[in-house]
């Protein structure tokens, strides 16, 4: 090794060192020969879409309470799972919504909700305008072409141009490197607020034009973006009816995934990993009709359903046991569904497994006929279910005290074996809605557009000395996805998977004659 050599090594960045795996010629003559006689790239045949109907109303309600302020509402960008190998990008669901993007679209991008003029007495002439900043596609005589592993053609298949994004869209579409300028437009007179902690350059970009403009930055807008966050979170909680339809097409196809897993049992039975064996057969079917998971499948065998995230999915399956499967596929609109089914291995259910099988099913009526009653509100839902598993578990002789000391708040006995909540919003997440105010969420009237689910579940531990042998080691759960209707009528998405016991086996039985 020569000196030379050794200094260029020893000075080399440790950011540029992953660059040593390729060895692209850099010479002028690559260069133009690269770039030279590339034929016409096919029609792209890119249409309006649907979800572009509602974007204009979305937008309206996102920037309803902010009027004169400018809204920044980011993408994302890759996240590195190690080294150089980053996970599949998947936008922030708020930039979602109001971008009407799904699948993998686009990384590093950033929507801004641009202001109204006020007139003179302080109020906006009009709505926000939504317009979307991203990066489109270079020229195939551009470096970038064949050079840029993040966004070269070459690399990752050709971008959408603004023109397509826009047709696509119709939103208003900019070169990503126009931002800056945009952002510091009227800066001062202007406020801004941002989606904190989803792309650490873009925030940071609004804080240099806030300081620069002498206003509240970092730590000092904490509280103003976070009630701009907090409004992106509460405008979804009413869905409109795009919204409904992608949840169903979720839930559609999460029923095809549980038919998948009902033929893959008889391998799963015996196999050392049986547990993924169940995970694999709706992993393929939830990428082959959807955009993947909806969250990682619980697929849960025996006692392993006692433990409520279990994720592992790395035991076995034996005939005679209870496996509960939590899974949800989620759509190329990044909608998705939150299913669960408890299933029966052998194909039938025990006495005793049934018991409590049709008690935890009694729950999940008791929760949709609540709902369906005139003024419930949605903490009512949980009440509902924990009235039928309390008197359940009363019956069993299983509580310590009375059924209505444990339904009283200073008691709670019960909540031992259901330690979680009934229900929860379903939609771009799977726990959508998340940064709403209580007073919007668990107090709120079930409106029309609401999109929820309902799952009690009952969890005997193997290792729980309070209950009889014969229960320890079962667990169960079944939930379900609920849409309340414009009537005002609750009704189940998931209405078509079999739940009940009889249907459960039925089920079973018609996938082992295919199988």
């Amino acid at each position: 090794m020569t000196a030379t050599e050794s200094a260029d090594q020893t000075t080399q960045s440790m950011a540029d060192r992953g660059s040593q795996r390729s060895h692209r010629p850099d010479s002028e003559a690559f260069r133009a020969f690269m770039g030279a006689n590339w034929g016409p790239r096919t029609d792209r045949g890119v249409t309006r879409m649907a979800v572009a109907d509602y974007l204009p109303s979305r937008a309206r309600a996102a920037g309803e309470p902010f009027a004169g302020q400018r809204l920044v509402i980011p993408a994302g960008t890759y996240k590195t799972r190690n080294n150089d190998c980053a996970y599949r990008f998947r936008a922030h669901s708020a930039f979602a919504h109001l971008s009407g993007l799904g699948g993998e679209r686009e990384p590093d991008a950033v929507l801004v909700l641009e202001p109204a003029p006020l007139d003179e007495d302080g109020q906006a002439v009009g709505p926000h305008e939504a317009v979307l900043y991203f990066k489109p596609r270079s020229s195939r005589s551009s470096e970038e072409f064949y050079a840029d592993a993040r966004y070269g053609e070459f690399w990752v298949g050709a971008r959408p141009s603004l023109e397509e994004v826009a047709t696509e869209t119709g939103l208003r579409c900019a070169h990503i490197d126009t931002l800056p300028d945009a952002l510091a437009k009227d800066a001062g007179r202007v406020n801004l607020r941002v989606l904190r902690d989803v792309d650490v350059h873009v925030q940071a970009l609004v804080d240099q034009v806030r300081e620069q403009a002498g206003l509240p930055s970092g730590e000092e807008a904490r509280s103003e973006d976070e009630h701009f966050e907090e409004h992106l979170s509460e405008i979804r909680l009413l869905k409109d009816q795009w919204e409904i339809e992608q949840l169903q097409r979720a839930v559609d196809a999460t029923h095809s995934g549980f038919d998948q897993i009902l033929l893959a049992l008889p391998r799963a039975v015996g196999h050392q990993r049986g547990e993924r064996v169940i995970e694999g057969a709706f992993g393929a079917r939830a990428r082959e009709e959807g955009n993947g998971l909806g969250y990682d499948t619980i697929a849960a065998s025996g006692n392993h359903a006692n433990t409520l995230h279990w994720i592992d999915n790395d035991g076995p399956v034996n005939d005679g046991d209870l496996v509960l499967v939590d899974a949800g596929v989620e759509v190329d609109s990044l909608y998705t569904a939150d299913i669960t089914r408890t299933l029966p291995v052998s194909g039938r259910f025990t006495p005793v497994q049934a018991k409590v099988y049709q008690a935890v099913l009694d729950a999940c009526e008791a929760s949709l006929a609540r709902a369906n009653q005139p003024g419930a509100r949605f903490r009512h839902l949980h009440e509902a279910a924990m009235e039928v598993i309390v008197d359940r578990l009363e019956a069993w002789g299983l509580l310590p005290v009375s059924k209505e000391e444990a339904l009283s708040p200073a008691g709670q006995q019960h909540r031992r074996w259901m330690p979680h909540g009934t229900s929860h919003h379903l939609g771009l997440d799977v726990h959508d809605c998340a940064q709403a105010r209580r007073e919007m969420y668990q107090e709120a009237e079930l409106t029309p557009g609401m999109c929820f689910t309902i799952e009690p579940g009952l969890y005997f531990r193997a290792d729980d000395m309070l209950i009889p042998e014969e229960f320890r080691g079962i667990g169960v759960r079944i939930e379900d996805d609920v849409v309340v209707n414009a009537d005002g009528t609750v009704t189940r998405l998931s209405e078509r998977i079999p739940r009940t016991i009889e249907d459960v086996e039925a089920w079973i039985a018609a996938a082992q004659r295919k199988a």
